[in-house]
């Protein structure tokens, strides 16, 4: 093999092992990007869903001592249903909501790359 061929195949691996190695740091990086992403979500979720329920549960109570003696039965079979209901409406909210592709700018990259590569 003459030297300029081997020199050659050297400039192409290593141009490769970059191109590589760009990708997965891009990749690494949006990893990162949606593992705090998804750690924050899910912290507030908690933090959101207690303060809700809380606040649900005294407006409950609340409600219910507002009420005559005789319709404090009925009350709180309607709160009971209100709460019901809520829970179902958020619980068919977060099946349907739209959540965004993870790393959609790594397999763009990738796309981008293999586009340039095939003749």
């Amino acid at each position: 093999m003459s030297s300029g061929l081997l020199a050659s195949v050297q400039n192409l691996l290593a141009s490769l092992l970059g191109l590589a190695r760009t990708r997965l740091d891009l990749l690494s990086t949006e990893l990162q990007e949606a593992l705090a992403h998804f750690a924050l979500g899910i912290i507030i979720a908690v933090a959101a869903v207690l303060l809700a329920t809380l606040g649900l549960a005294f407006a409950g109570a609340a409600l219910l001592f507002a009420m005559a003696p005789e319709h404090r039965l009925a009350a709180a079979a309607v709160i009971a249903f209100v709460y019901l209901a809520g829970g179902v409406g958020l619980a068919i909210l977060l099946r349907v909501r739209k959540r965004p592709r993870i790393f959609e700018a790594s397999l763009g990259e990738l796309q981008r790359d293999q586009d340039a590569l095939t003749p």
